[in-house]
């Protein structure tokens, strides 16, 4: 990817945290980043930096394109690209693949529960808090937590019979003040219990009243000139302040799922689908469709999420849906959240969704703006067309005869709305007798195609066939029998009205004639015309001249061919000696042409 290709995108990236896939030709994720603002960090790779290293030059070199997912803050930004990291192990981002996983706060499911820090998420009822993206910032917010409110740090079996057989004896954290001593039964559970409420109030991120008691004790401190006691402080209350309790991409209450969401306009729609694997986000993609007349957004979304679902290999039996809609497959469970972790996936998704529709929008204005003349016509004429593919490289075929005398047919090819000589073809039809302009177009068309895919050369994006119904009909046998029908757009020219047509459409077209478009068809058209009729008269000349020749006794055909392809008329044949005539043909041959022509 080079420079000149990122700033054809650059005005359209979003200043927002998110995640950069860059991408070869074939789609596989060749790197994957994150970014605070994901278009000064793209910006970065592109430009005339001498100090961007070897790796990162080759990685951008080997890209053929960008894409990105939007999030709502850094640290999602984080946990997002360490998951697609784990899952892809993109190939220049070798020194991130660890088997490390995210640190989460588990409250643990027992009587007197212990607060502490873990990798590993255990579904036995205990309560876990994060992801968290600093271990150290962590260890600050758990440390805090743990000299607001004492806990114990053993792993003894609490049991009410087991604290009444005096099994327990306290240790040096009771003594240190960092525990009051339940397995003694110096605390009640219900006091205990009332702590372990507090720290989830606290960790769910309602902690107005702990930050207002901090910067008060910051300020006392520091009128006392404690300061070392108000940095201190201040560290503490900077982690709670950044702490995040809950993350868009990560959730250890959501399983298995696949979120989608819709956003259209008038001509296409998006759709943005989310899918989760044990509670991260492990992959992101945004379906384009063409809108139909009378398809609406419910009846896009049902028939897309099928689609996605087989494409990604979900087996996921809930998705999250921003309403209800008919599916094909009635196991699947439909969730339309209204709060919670559920809401925040649906929100991410809509998210992503309408600053792509947004992006498209300005895209397809800047290249208004900034598009060649050569993009206006082709463009033109792709919507003239009602084209899937921009047809840069288009064909056109004509027919040439007598009265079925030397019946011939010319094929020529346009490239960028202009004509590219040098791909120009012409054929002597070889299976037809008579004057059969159909038979004849049905013949040329099969061989030029035929040729095509056996020498994998690839196929135009528009055929234009000089005629009416009759020749586009013999010419789309062919395409049906190679079996590349539906991989071109073949049309029809009629040259009294300027009419186009389609394959078993019998109403025309008609472009307006002031059109760039159908004057670059009538272009291609009046060539191939062209074309076929030089060639066709060559061809007559020959056969004419190379019967006058072969009147002389004892020379053949194959004699006079090899005379006029050599010297290319008869005038010049007569001006040569005999000499000259014997080095194409034998001596005696020589002598007969040249005795019968001085004559």
């Amino acid at each position: 990817m080079t420079t000149e290709d990122f700033k054809k995108i650059s005005d359209t990236l979003p200043k927002q945290p998110g995640i950069y896939k860059f991408k070869d030709e074939e789609g596989a994720i060749l790197y994957v980043g994150k970014a605070k603002d994901l278009k000064k960090r793209l910006s970065s790779y592109f430009g005339k930096r001498k100090d961007r290293a070897h790796r990162t030059r080759t990685m951008v070199k080997n890209a053929d394109h960008i894409t990105y997912t939007i999030v709502e803050t850094e640290a999602d930004a984080l946990l997002l690209e360490n998951t697609l990291i784990k899952k892809y192990q993109p190939r220049y981002n070798v020194m991130l693949k660890d088997g490390k996983s995210y640190s989460y706060i588990c409250i643990k499911k027992e009587r007197f529960p212990r607060v502490f820090i873990t990798r590993n998420v255990i579904k036995d009822g205990s309560t876990y808090f994060g992801p968290y993206t600093s271990k150290s910032r962590l260890k600050i917010i758990l440390d805090l937590i743990k000299s607001l409110f004492p806990l114990r740090t053993c792993n003894f079996n609490l049991t009410e019979e087991n604290i009444k057989a005096g099994k327990f004896k306290v240790c040096l954290e009771y003594h240190i003040k960092n525990c009051i001593g339940p397995c003694e039964g110096l605390e009640e559970e219900e006091s205990y219990n009332e702590k372990i409420q507090q720290i989830k109030n606290i960790l769910r991120g309602h902690f107005s009243a702990v930050v207002s008691h901090f910067k008060n004790q910051m300020k006392i401190y520091a009128e006392n000139l404690e300061f070392e006691k108000a940095q201190q402080l201040k560290d503490k209350l900077t982690s709670f302040e950044d702490y995040q309790s809950k993350s868009t991409v990560v959730s250890t209450t959501i399983r298995d799922v696949d979120v989608f969401s819709i956003a259209s306009d008038e001509n296409e729609a998006y759709v943005n689908y989310l899918k989760v694997v044990n509670g991260a986000i492990i992959h992101t993609h945004t379906q384009e469709m063409v809108i139909n007349l009378d398809d609406d957004e419910k009846d896009l979304l049902s028939y897309t999420i099928d689609h996605l679902r087989e494409r990604f290999n979900s087996i996921s039996s809930e998705i999250i849906l921003p309403y209800k809609i008919p599916l094909t497959d009635k196991d699947l469970h439909i969730t339309v959240p209204k709060i919670g972790d559920k809401k925040k996936l649906l929100e991410l998704s809509e998210k992503n969704v309408k600053y792509y529709l947004l992006q498209k929008k300005k895209q397809e204005a800047t290249k208004e703006r900034k598009q060649t003349p050569t993009e206006r016509i082709l463009r033109t004429m792709q919507k003239d067309l009602q084209m899937e593919a921009l047809p840069i490289h288009i064909e056109c075929f004509d027919n040439s005869n007598i009265q079925g005398s030397n019946p011939v047919s010319s094929c020529v090819v346009f490239k960028n709305a202009k004509p590219s000589k040098k791909d120009y073809r012409h054929y002597n039809i070889k299976t037809v007798e008579g004057p059969n302009d159909f038979a004849s177009m049905e013949e040329v068309v099969y061989r030029r195609y035929k040729r095509l895919l056996n020498e994998d050369q690839p196929l135009p994006q528009l055929i234009i066939i000089d005629g009416g119904k009759g020749q586009l009909s013999a010419s789309v046998k062919s395409l049906d029998k190679l079996g590349i029908r539906d991989k071109v757009t073949v049309i029809g020219i009629a040259k009294r009205l300027e009419e186009i047509f389609f394959p078993n459409d019998p109403i025309p077209l008609y472009i307006d004639k002031k059109s760039e478009s159908l004057k670059v068809i009538q272009q291609a058209r009046n060539e191939a015309h062209r074309f076929a009729i030089n060639f066709h008269r060559d061809q007559r000349s020959r056969n004419f001249l190379g019967t006058e020749l072969t009147q002389i006794p004892g020379i053949g055909d194959k004699t006079a061919q090899k005379l006029l392809s050599h010297f290319g008329s008869v005038k010049k044949i007569k001006a040569a000696t005999v000499t000259e005539l014997a080095e194409v043909v034998s001596l005696s041959a020589a002598k007969k042409v040249k005795e019968y022509l001085d004559k």
